[in-house]
This record gives structure tokens, sequence and C-alpha cells, in this order.
């Protein structure tokens, strides 16, 4: 199921109105109708239409998008296995690769973070107060790599964990093939399934633009714009290495490596970075995702299928940013300078810290504190940190969902099979 170019156009716009509506609505709420006890409409409409309407059509939205990651993953990715039957070795090769090409884009990420925040010195002058963050113990190495196979299938799909099920995927796909043809009726089974689980995104899409609205508005009625305040030059700092990133990073990956044109990239990826921003949940946006890399790019189902999932779970270079700045603005904030040894601790802990954490809003704040904790800066500022993350979360998961998708168009374009849609078609792909 494909969607013309034009409607996807339209969609596009329908969700940057409601986005822009929503901060409208939210910021009016936040400052001319917070909640009065003298004023009787502003106090209903805080309670029954941004605590009521708002957080139920935007709780809504958030739980239809989680409700597809899962079904997406399992049946997307045992037809992208089962339809590389001529070469299993391939799907190897492409595995390593993809996961190589998320490795080097995270490390360049925390490097790029860590030259600008040097650059800026954001945490220079900063009264740290006494607020106090409360991390939970992180796992060890061991636990994390028994943890990539579920010892309960079912429980895995239950709790969403989308690396054992990828897993899962992954062997399930590997043993379909190799029963052969005795499995033509499995393997037919996952591919009307997956048109069907396809023709739901398209569905819940349809409901995206009232979605997008009722979480931006909720964001800005509780917050308004005193996100920023008293931490403007750090929220400056992160802004600027997202932005530089993209630029260094994904813009020459882009146009050497996949021979696509940043503007027509963004042109085309308009969709997902909104409900990125949105959602502030790369899990949340993988439908979006896969669907545009696939009608609007043409990549193959069986290359967006595993390089997608994949990416929302380890390629997390918005976060590998967020943990490179906020390392050095807690520093500078404790008078503390960071020697190159300090540097290439960050580097290794932020780039393997960045792939454990899950695709959900602000778990990146979970992770800072293993990077904290190796190179010895204590915990405290990251409660200073969270009155502004809310905002910057929702920018750097744009980042790693673009991040994702340049990814998968490189793979695309290095196997040659890259069809281009023409704008002027109906968007299928052949």
């Amino acid at each position: 199921m494909t969607d013309s170019p034009a409607a996807a156009g339209t969609l596009t716009r329908h969700i940057a109105i409601a986005m822009l509506l929503g901060v409208a609505v939210g910021a009016f709420s936040h400052y001319f109708l917070a909640a009065d006890a003298a004023n009787t409409f502003a106090t209903l409409w805080q309670q029954y239409i941004v605590g009521g309407l708002f957080a139920v059509v935007a709780g809504l939205f958030m739980a239809l998008l989680k409700m597809l990651v899962v079904p997406l993953v399992f049946v997307s990715l045992v037809c992208g296995v089962t339809s590389s039957s001529a070469d299993l070795s391939r799907l190897g090769k492409l595995g390593v690769f993809t996961f190589t090409l998320y490795l080097l884009t995270t490390a360049l990420a925390i490097v790029i973070a860590l030259v600008v925040a040097t650059l800026i010195q954001p945490g220079n002058g900063m009264e740290l107060g006494s607020a106090t963050f409360t991390a939970p113990p992180p796992p060890s190495v061991n636990d994390i790599l028994i943890g990539l196979v579920p010892s309960n299938v079912l429980a895995a799909f239950a709790k969403g964990d989308l690396l054992q099920v990828i897993v899962f995927s992954i062997f399930l796909g590997i043993a379909i093939v190799m029963v052969g043809a005795r499995a033509t009726a499995v393997k037919q089974f996952f591919v009307e399934a997956n048109e069907v689980v396809l023709a739901l995104v398209a569905l819940v899409m349809r409901l995206a633009p009232y979605g997008v609205f009722a979480l931006v508005a909720r964001l800005f009625a509780d917050k308004g714009f005193d996100l920023f305040a008293g931490l403007a030059w750090y929220a400056f700092a992160l802004l600027l290495a997202l932005l530089v990133h993209v630029l260094l990073v994904y813009m020459p990956l882009l146009a050497i490596a996949a021979r696509i044109s940043p503007r027509q990239f963004f042109s085309r990826f308009r969709e997902p970075m909104l409900v990125a921003f949105s959602t502030a949940s790369s899990a949340a946006t993988l439908p979006v995702t896969m669907r545009t890399v696939e009608q609007r790019f043409g990549v193959p189902r069986e290359i967006s299928s595993f390089t997608l999932p994949l990416g929302a779970t380890v390629n997390m270079d918005g976060t590998a940013i967020m943990q490179g700045v906020a390392t050095c603005f807690i520093a500078q904030a404790y008078g503390v300078d960071l020697s190159a040894g300090a540097w290439l601790a960050i580097i290794a802990t932020a780039t393997l810290a960045s792939i454990g954490t899950a695709a959900v809003p602000s778990a990146g704040l979970v992770t800072l504190t293993i990077v904290l904790a190796q190179v010895g800066l204590p915990f405290d500022a990251i409660g200073i940190i969270l009155g502004i993350d809310r905002f910057l979360d929702m920018t750097r998961t744009v980042v790693n969902v673009t991040g994702d998708a340049v990814v998968t168009l490189v793979i695309a374009r290095r196997d040659r099979v890259l069809l281009l849609p023409d704008d002027t078609t109906d968007g299928k792909t052949g």
C-alpha cells in the first residue's frame, strides 16, 4: 500500500500546521490561562481541556504509535530475512556494515559535541543549586550481551524489548529459509501480514495531526517558553552540535555515498522528522520512517526492515551528542578540566551507552550517568538539565531518526538497489 507524493505532502503540511497551532495554544494557555482559583474559566480550561482532552488525545496517539512498533519490526524483519534467501551471507555482511556505520556516525557525533562544548563553555559561571538525580545502577556488559537473546519470546514482545525482538526475528527468518519450500506458506503469511501492518500504519498516520497538536499544546501549556530559562548556553551548545553533525556528517554521506541531494532528502523526509520532534521517541517514529524510506525513496523492504529497526535501537547520534555536551557542561560547572584521556573515555563510553539507550523520551539521561561515572563527575547537575531536557529531547530525536534514514539510503545505494521515485509519479517504486 503506497501513498502518492501529493497525499504525503498534504499530511506533512497538516502535521506542521498542527504543531504550530499546538505551540500557539499551549503558550496562550501557559501565559494567559494559568490555573487560578479566582478565574473559573482558566481553571476549567486547565483541568478539562489541557489536563483532560489534550492529555487523552496525546496519550492515545502515542499508544497507537507504540502499538505498531513491535508487530512492524517483527513482521517486516522476518520478511527482510526471508527475501534474502538466495544468499544468507549477504545478510551477515549487511548487518556488519550497518552496525559499523552506525558506530562511526555515533563516535563522530560525540567528538563534535565535545569540540562545540569546549569552544562555547556553556557551564562556566553556572550555579548548579541543589537539584539531584538518582540513577538506577547500569547493567554490566555481560548482562547486556546475554540480554540480547530473549529467554521468553512472549515476554520480549510484551515488554517491547526491540533488541530481543530483532534477534528472534532474524533467527526465525533464517529458520524459514533453511526449511525451504516446505515453509512457503509461512513465508507467504509474513508477506501478507506485512501488507496488513503497513495499511495499519497508514491508518494511524491519518490521526497524526491531531496527536501532534495535543502533544505540543500540552508541553507548552506546562512549560511555556521558560524551557530555556537559565540554561540558554547549554541549549545553544547542544542545538549547535546537532546542527553541525547534520551538516558535516549526514549531508556528505547523502551527497557522496547515497548520491541524493540534501534538498531532495529533506523535502521527502519531512513527515518522519515532524513526528520525531512531536513524540521524542525513535521507536514511536519507526513506522513512519519505514513507510517514508520505502515509498518516497524507493528503498527495498529487505533493507529498510533490517537497518531501520536496528537504527532505532542502537543508532542514537542525538543522544550521544547530548551526553558529550552535558558531560562538558557539568565538568565546566564544577571547574573540572577534562584531559585527553577523559575525552577518549567519554567518546568510548558514550558510544557504547548510546547503543544501549532505549528509544523512548529522555532515556538518554539515565545512560548519561554511565558517562559521568566513567570520568568521575557527580550526577547532581542532571537534576538541573531535567528542566529543559523535554524540548531538547525532541530535537535530538529528529537527529536520531535522520541518521537512521541516511545510513539506510547509503546502504541501499551501496547495494545498487536504491530506486528513487520521481515526485511526479504516483509514488510506486515498482
